[in-house]
């Protein structure tokens, strides 16, 4: 199909009567989120958002027809995953239907790359991120990164981590259509605890919102990744999913290690076996 001369105009940027964006409408917005009971950690996120979108833009904050599909291909460009671009373009189209520019939203989700490198996120890299929400002072951020990272949670189980279940010690989770019941260690125990005291909930989700829902998956991603620049981790291994990795090839490595030392142990009880049976050197080598 040959695209007509105002057609490639705007492919390329060029319009007539573009409208401004300006941060007072972005305000408004934000204040609109407030208004509807989203929490401080979604207000953040979509601020943040918001803010690497008008960085983007020129400095008269001029919007164009392909200015999020630029944006979308520059974020693309520099590596960010698709979840991540999905979710930026997510804050930037709520924004634009607020202000009445549902022409110039981009629709389309990106869908993830199955056979993209996921990023993986180091032991090192865990602690940073355990150390920055205890300097930033941000204890349930704290508490939820350590959820993630130590019992290997999913987003679907957060719901299940209960005030209740953190008083018994345990946690019902679910894994490819299966469900395991897992301890709580002791150390994390006290501290969801104490936390639970601190916040006077007696029960139902740890990790709730104003009305005491548990939160979505776009909070609790955005509070984690809110540490990003103060732990020094790449945003793109701030959330949930890395932190379960992580989990995940820690418990197999212990696991590899546990067999080890077993399979040593039987090697020194069976030549101790020999040793006291008097085997060893006995003459019955040829």
């Amino acid at each position: 199909m040959v695209q007509t001369a105002e057609e490639d105009l705007i492919s390329a940027g060029f319009e007539h009567n573009k409208p401004c964006l300006t941060w007072a409408q972005a305000d408004a917005y934000l204040q609109d989120l407030r208004n509807q009971g989203r929490t401080p950690e979604t207000i953040q996120t979509y601020r943040r958002n918001l803010m690497l979108l008008f960085e983007g833009l020129p400095e008269s904050g001029q919007l164009d027809r392909g200015t999020l599909a630029r944006w979308r291909d520059a974020m693309l460009e520099r590596g960010y995953t698709p979840q991540t671009v999905n979710v930026r373009l997510a804050a930037a189209n709520g924004f634009l239907d607020y202000i009445g520019l549902r022409d110039y939203q981009l629709s389309k989700r990106l869908k993830p790359a199955e056979d993209a490198v996921q990023p993986e996120l180091t032991r090192n890299e865990y602690l940073r991120l355990l150390s920055a929400a205890r300097v930033l002072g941000k204890e349930r951020t704290y508490l939820l990164v350590k959820a993630f990272a130590v019992l290997g949670l999913s987003l679907h189980d957060l719901p299940n981590l209960t005030a209740e279940a953190v008083e018994n010690g345990m946690l019902m989770t679910s894994a490819n259509h299966s469900h395991q019941l897992i301890r709580i260690p002791n150390c994390l125990q006290v501290e969801l605890r104490n936390y639970l005291q601190r916040e006077g909930i007696q029960s139902g989700p740890v990790f709730r919102t104003r009305s005491g829902k548990t939160v979505n998956r776009t909070a609790a991603t955005g509070c984690i990744q809110q540490l990003s620049k103060d732990a020094r981790v790449a945003p793109e291994k701030c959330n949930p999913r890395c932190l379960r990795k992580l989990c995940q090839s820690t418990r197999e490595s212990v696991e590899q290690s546990i067999s080890l030392l077993v399979e040593q142990a039987l090697d020194r009880l069976l030549e101790q076996e020999q040793i006291t049976a008097g085997w060893e050197g006995s003459g019955y080598e040829k």
